[in-house]
């Protein structure tokens, strides 16, 4: 009989030592294992909270320093490092701390229990069994130690787990499982797993074996059997999913995270199944590239930026194998697809495909928008947002003479004269142009090929001279003599520069030009000449400076039939004035004094003015009667000068040219002719005049300063004499 006290003691003792001392662990090792080393056996439960210490591992007394055994710090994994032999020892206990420098302990012991197995007990790759027996003493059972069965075990069903045996006399047996499971007991004793057991289901089974008599009294307490289910590694890791790529910038910097690789394994948590490494299986590096585009931490599963450069647009898919076991042989593993794609950043500046172009000539006259040129510029980015160019004029172009033209998507700007040129004012112009990105730059700021200079030449443009009229014409009689006057030719723009004239094609030689004046004489009698004929010659001026400027017209003679002996006497028309603006006043042009056809009432005379076109333009002429005509200003405003009117006067078939000389001048209120006279003499000129006043002026001056000293001086005498030379005023 036990005594009461020793039940109390027992009871407190098996409360306590749970709370005091961790859990056994129990991991099992085959023997002579054909795997990699070191092999990740089972992850200790260490404090969540980071402690900083050492990890301690002491085993049996016989085990000697360099043991098989070690614990991986940073995972916290119990690790065999060599094969273990079952014959040379069956099984280890172990115990881990986490110590200071110092020796305190800061966790554990953490006692582990490694059993090495037997090869003969590998069935099918699954871990075997084994069998308890279990004795009575003293009405007591022996506590049992627990049994661990591989889930999934492919063995014959019902297997044989344990054996008990109550020696206290006829005896039958009862099993209770808590949870509920697959087990159950024979009348000897014997204990089964009726079926296979999965670990996800159910880690862990308690079995309550009871002793009772034939009457179903129990013999005692029930005997507690703890049924441990081991994990198989028949879960491969499973990848995390990656819906969309993951996008990180062109110039990250080596170390830059890319992304967490976490994949998940559904075996026992804590278990060398369930111990996952990394290791990525992109291919090797280009030929020619330095380093690698990324990088992976085996334990952690995190993705790093290399020290490769990445260009902006690549797509690259990282393959990265995920192994459970810790990456031993015998386990399994998933291969994870990560695509990362290589964003654009805005690291190039625009640049032109020309900076130096060579020099552009426009003439001086150009229009306003006209195009210079064309310049190109290119941008090395690929993000249409970072390619935005603006371009701008920097340099020599304060007048806004030129300007730029360009789409805001185009890499196209058109250089435009916006103002007219001046050769004068400048001979050339020097343009630099400068093209920005619109968004902000990243990385080195733009290179020398950011900008592109233009020299623009201005060609000095001379107008060609331009003759008063596109054509003359001229009327002479066939019997003029040589050296008679014709015409004069003159330029539209009396303020050009000086022009020579010269005849073309005067094949009769019947004509000639002054070269300066542009009179237009006979050379030679009109010999061969016939009335009613017409000669037509080409009159071309050029400029005195500029030969290669010109300007040419034709010039018509019509000959007109010689006058006979009888010819009328014209009555002589005196020089008179007109006055411009014009007034209500003309020239009265007679006929003949004295004609005989008059007499004899052959009609009256017709009066004409000359086939100039200027003449007429200018002039009006009216006829009065048979013998007179009346001849007036045509326009308002006419240039004030001696103007010389061919009138032509004609009578049946003949006919004559009468040169009319007005002078066309300013008038006054009366109508008189306002000329320009030189200076009288003896009259002073204005510079005599002004010295006069001046000499005059400075005279009166000098007369005034004398007279106010002269009294200053007398009042100062005055005052300096003594008060009794002052004569008395008599008082009444």
């Amino acid at each position: 009989m036990v005594p009461s006290w020793l039940w109390l003691l027992y009871l407190s003792v098996a409360q306590v030592l749970p709370e005091a001392q961790p859990a056994e662990l129990y991991v099992e090792v085959p023997e002579n294992y054909g795997g990699n080393f070191p092999l990740y056996l089972i992850k200790l439960p260490l404090p969540p909270e980071e402690t900083e210490g050492k990890m301690v591992l002491s085993g049996n007394p016989d085990m000697t320093a360099e043991g098989p055994f070690a614990v991986d710090a940073g995972s916290g994994f119990l690790l065999v490092t060599r094969v273990l032999d079952r014959e040379e020892q069956a099984e280890y206990r172990l115990q881990v701390t986490l110590e200071t420098e110092d020796g305190h302990v800061l966790w554990g012991p953490q006692p582990v229990l490694v059993h090495v197995k037997d090869e003969n007990d590998q069935a099918s790759g699954h871990q075997a069994t084994a069998t308890v027996d279990v004795s009575v003493v003293e009405n007591t059972w022996v506590p049992l130690d627990p049994v661990h069965l591989a889930e999934n075990l492919k063995v014959p069903y019902p297997h044989h787990i344990a054996q008990v045996h109550w020696s206290g006399g006829d005896v039958h047996y009862h099993l209770e499982s808590q949870p509920p499971g697959p087990f159950d007991v024979d009348a000897e004793g014997t204990l089964y797993v009726t079926k296979e057991l999965d670990r996800e289901s159910q880690a862990e089974y308690l079995l309550q074996v009871q002793a009772q008599n034939t009457r179903g009294e129990d013999y005692t307490e029930p005997l507690e059997l703890r049924v441990v289910v081991m994990d198989e590694n028949d879960n491969a890791p499973v990848c995390p999913l990656h819906g969309s790529p993951i996008s990180i910038p062109e110039l990250s910097p080596p170390g830059t995270k890319v992304t967490r690789l976490l994949a998940e394994d559904l075996d026992a948590p804590g278990s060398p199944n369930s111990y996952i490494v990394y290791r990525l299986l992109s291919s090797e590096p280009e030929e020619g590239a330095e380093g690698r585009a990324f990088k992976l931490d085996s334990t952690s599963g995190s993705v790093t930026v290399g020290d490769a450069p990445l260009q902006a647009g690549q797509s690259i898919l990282l393959q990265v194998m995920a192994a459970d076991l810790g990456g031993a042989e015998g386990g399994l593993s998933s291969t994870c697809e990560v695509t990362v794609t290589i964003t654009d950043i805005n690291d190039h500046a625009p640049e032109f495909t020309n900076s130096q172009i060579e020099p552009i000539s426009l003439p001086e006259d150009a229009e306003p928008g006209t195009l210079v040129a064309t310049l190109t510029a290119t941008d090395a980015d690929l993000e249409p947002a970072f390619r935005l160019m603006d371009f701008a004029i920097e340099v020599e172009d304060v007048e806004g003479t030129f300007g730029l033209d360009w789409e805001p998507d185009s890499s196209h700007v058109q250089l435009r004269l916006l103002k007219n040129l001046s050769y004068e004012a400048a001979s050339s112009h020097k343009l630099v142009v400068v093209v920005r990105s619109v968004a902000e730059l990243v990385g080195p700021g733009p290179g020398p090929g950011a900008t592109a200079t233009v020299t623009v030449l201005v060609e000095r443009v001379v107008p060609p001279p331009k003759l008063d009229q596109e054509s003359y014409e001229a009327s002479v009689p066939v019997s003029t003599p040589a050296g008679s006057l014709l015409l004069t030719i003159r330029p539209s723009d009396r303020m050009s520069s000086p022009l020579r004239f010269s005849l073309v094609n005067d094949s009769e030689g019947w004509l000639c030009i002054k070269e300066v004046s542009g009179e237009v004489h006979t050379a030679r009698p009109l010999q061969g000449a016939q009335p009613g004929d017409m000669y037509t010659v080409l009159v071309e001026a050029q400029y005195e400076d500029e030969p290669t400027l010109s300007a040419s017209a034709t010039l018509v003679i019509h000959f007109l039939k010689a006058p006979s002996s009888r010819a009328p006497t014209l009555n002589h028309v005196p020089t008179r004035h007109l006055c411009t603006p014009r007034q209500d006043h003309g020239v009265v042009i007679s006929g003949p004094s004295e004609d005989p056809d008059m007499a004899g009432g052959h009609g009256p005379y017709s009066f004409a003015l000359g086939p100039n076109p200027t003449v007429q333009r200018d002039w009006h002429l009216q006829a009065l009667n048979g013998s007179h005509a009346y001849l007036t200003l045509a326009l308002h405003w006419v240039e004030p000068r001696e103007h010389v009117v061919p009138i032509v006067v004609s009578h049946n078939a003949r006919m004559w040219q009468l040169l009319i000389r007005v002078i066309v001048c300013r008038c006054n209120v009366e109508g008189q002719c306002m000329r320009k006279v030189g200076r009288m003499k003896g009259m002073p000129t204005k510079l005599s005049a002004v010295g006069i006043l001046v000499g005059t002026l400075m005279a009166i001056g000098i007369f005034l300063i004398l007279i106010f000293t002269h009294l200053s001086l007398a009042r100062k005498k005055d005052l300096d004499q003594p008060v009794d030379s002052v004569p008395l005023k008599a008082v009444v």
